[in-house]
């Protein structure tokens, strides 16, 4: 009779139902498979997505738009400092500034070549740099101050005035012959080519039918430079003498500055003469009255530095040497020793003069950053009051400032840009023209390609300025809290499960207690933890988390709000996290090395530390990384803590006040302007870096103990 096992064999298939059973459980066990597979993906690609989302705000297209216009800021800068020199006279009249300079030996001055012409008896042009004035050098770009002359008007008034189109039609075809009979140089056949294809595409007639305009009736005005207005006049004069013209013309002399003003913003001109192209803000100021401007190149021209034809000492100029002349020197001698010390009379176009505007850009440059540290400084301390002077003195001499140190001083004192319109990446890939078409109606814009991640954003502190706004502070403070939050917890709680895991029997209640407590508050939210560290570390233990206990009295501290009790709350947080990671990891020690260990007569202390601590090291490690990245990354229990969310000082020690990078990005997103979701963005790739780096370390530290274990 067969022995009774106890077991029951029909609990065991065997044969078609075993088969079935491997069947079922291989169909089960790809189910599962598949479950985590897809679970893995879906994970990628959340993780994808969110760093695409993040990406694309943290680049891209801004339409940045300075207080004070750069450009203007230098030419008005060097505008003032020529017009005020001493023994200058500026006026917006060439015709005045030919005869002051001719009738004085020792003196000096520019204006447009058609004056010169003019005055050939009296003056005398001088080469610069070697370069004569002449339509050879002129047309070869040679000649330092050689420049287009422009007509300005609308397409609107073309179309709506026919004696203004047929005006502009004979301006273009007969400059180049009236032009150089006064005194300018001519276009280009292409050049002319252009400008007349131009005016047909504006005015919608073409060669065969433009003669339908003749004879043209009525009046035209223009306004402008007194540059231009000798060849205007010409042009009117020779029209109304071959009768293609029945009405008056009426050119004004004003400057081209003021022309612009009275064409674009009054309105009370056809035409506007100008000696420089129009920039930015002429341009918006005529887009904001409803006119578009539109410009003809009518003639070519130099600016020839001219001396009295009785001078006979000086023959030639540098460009060195007439920023000297123009702007410094008050006699002869100091320009060239060798020449008379005798005063310098200078003889300049006005304040609102293309002339002045062109000789200014191409003599001294308009470029900000090109500037030398003396402009930079008499720009800052004219353009900031006295107050902001002292601060920032207080800050740092602004003496002692390098050259790039005062031009970003310049641009966030005196520029303060602003942001008014940003796009994603996307957007800036792939809408580029509707971008660009966008940025030309808003005035003074300038757009430009930028990465909200920089070393700038890295090094600075908060600024209420998006584009001078950056995470210093922000990081320093987050490693400050993760710091402490790593000193409480890692000890403590390797301690602990060292203690659960080798010397608890659990047995009593107290251990039972501990070990059901340690398993429930490792699913407490966060917030709850912050509610715990307010009143405990905040409130309770204010005196000692504020630093008054031992001597660092901070009124906006006193409140206990500090480093210390963020890390105390976070160490807590992380606590019950790495208490189950390290006992999972000592737990995972083979039992026989404590045997061995004990068999060779070792304690169990000298076991614990000698053998079980150095195997379960890489596990412990690996609890800590993800302890850590998790306290780095809190934002709730900080809040309630008392994290704040703008601090411009960096923390100087753990009583200090602070702020962290997730609160930081927090309140930027919470920020209505859309250049600070652009920072958040920004911040946010720093955070992934900075946590990656972080797990890196850690992960390496980790694989370095392995090896030594193996």
């Amino acid at each position: 009779m067969a022995a009774d096992t106890g077991q029951n064999l029909a609990t065991y298939p065997e044969g078609a139902a075993y088969r079935r059973f491997l069947q079922r459980r291989k169909r089960t066990g790809a189910v599962w498979k598949g479950l985590f597979l897809l679970a893995t993906i879906i994970g990628v690609l959340v993780l994808v997505v969110l760093v695409v989302d993040v990406v694309d705000d943290a680049f891209g297209y801004i339409a940045l738009q300075n207080r004070v216009n750069p450009e203007t800021l230098v030419l008005d800068y060097y505008k003032q400092k020529m017009t005020t020199q001493p023994k200058t006279l500026a006026s917006e009249d060439d015709a005045i500034l030919a005869k002051g300079v001719g009738a004085r030996p020792a003196a000096v001055g520019f204006f447009g070549n058609a004056y010169l012409e003019q005055n050939r008896e009296t003056l005398r042009a001088l080469p610069i740099d070697g370069v004569a004035l002449g339509p050879e050098t002129v047309a070869a770009d040679a000649y330092p101050l050689a420049r287009p002359l422009f007509l300005y008007t609308t397409q609107d008034i073309l179309r709506l005035r026919p004696q203004v189109a047929a005006f502009v039609h004979d301006y273009l075809q007969t400059a180049n012959q009236t032009g150089d009979a006064i005194g300018y140089f001519p276009l280009s056949a292409e050049e002319l080519a252009a400008q007349l294809t131009n005016w047909g595409e504006l005015t919608g007639l073409t060669t065969g039918t433009a003669g339908t305009l003749f004879p043209a009736s009525g009046d035209v005005r223009v306004t402008g430079s007194s540059t231009v207005a000798p060849l205007t006049e010409a042009v009117a004069a020779a029209m109304q003498a071959a009768a293609r013209l029945n009405g008056r013309v009426t050119v004004e002399v004003v400057g081209t500055d003021a022309g612009f003003r009275q064409f674009c913003v009054e309105g009370i001109a056809d035409l506007a003469n100008a000696s420089r192209a129009m920039n930015n803000l002429d341009i918006s100021a005529c887009q904001e009255q409803g006119r578009i401007p539109v410009s003809f190149q009518v003639a070519n021209d130099g600016i020839p530095v001219v001396v009295s034809s009785q001078n006979e000492f000086v023959t030639g100029l540098t460009l060195a040497q007439v920023r000297q002349i123009f702007t410094q020197a008050e006699t002869w001698d100091q320009v060239d020793p060798a020449w008379p010390a005798e005063p310098i009379f200078r003889f300049i176009p006005g304040v609102d003069s293309g002339t002045l505007d062109f000789f200014v850009a191409e003599v001294f440059g308009t470029e900000l950053a090109a500037q030398p540290a003396t402009v930079l400084r008499d720009l800052l301390t004219a353009n900031v009051s006295a107050g902001r002077l002292r601060a920032l003195e207080a800050a740092k001499p602004i003496a002692t400032l390098a050259d790039d140190e005062l031009y970003q001083l310049v641009e966030s004192e005196v520029l303060k840009p602003q942001v008014v319109e940003s796009w994603s990446l996307f957007e800036s890939i792939f809408d580029r023209q509707e971008i660009e078409a966008t940025v030309a109606t808003i005035p003074n814009a300038e757009l430009q390609f930028k990465s909200w991640v920089n070393w700038q954003f890295i090094t600075s502190p908060q600024s209420s300025n998006a584009l001078q706004s950056g995470i210093r502070t922000a990081i320093i403070g987050s490693l400050w809290v993760t710091l402490i939050a790593f000193l409480l917890a890692v000890p403590l709680g390797t301690a602990a499960a060292i203690y659960l895991e080798e010397y608890n029997t659990g047995r009593s209640f107290f251990d039972r207690l501990v070990e059901t407590n340690i398993n429930n508050l490792a699913g407490v939210p966060s917030i709850i933890y912050g509610m715990l560290g307010l009143a405990v570390f905040v409130r309770f233990l204010g005196p000692l988390t504020s630093g008054l206990a031992f001597g660092y009295g901070d009124p906006s501290t006193a409140n206990g709000r500090t480093i210390v009790s963020a890390g105390l709350t976070l160490g807590l947080l992380i606590l019950p996290l790495v208490i189950i990671n390290a006992r999972e990891a000592i737990r995972a020690v083979p039992r026989a090395m404590r045997e061995g260990s004990y068999g060779l007569g070792a304690t169990r202390w000298q076991t614990v530390w000698h053998h079980v601590l150095p195997s379960a090291l890489p596990g412990i490690l690996t609890g800590v990384i993800l302890s850590v990245s998790r306290a780095f990354g809190e934002t709730a229990p900080l809040i309630v803590v008392g994290v704040s969310t703008f601090v411009v000082v960096d923390p100087e020690g753990p009583f200090s006040k602070f702020t962290t990078l997730p609160a930081q990005i927090y309140q930027w997103t919470s920020r209505p302007q859309q250049e600070f979701q652009h920072l958040a963005a920004a911040a946010i790739l720093v955070l992934l870096v900075l946590l990656l780096l972080l797990n890196a370390f850690a992960i390496w530290l980790r694989n370095r103990y392995s090896r030594r274990i193996i």
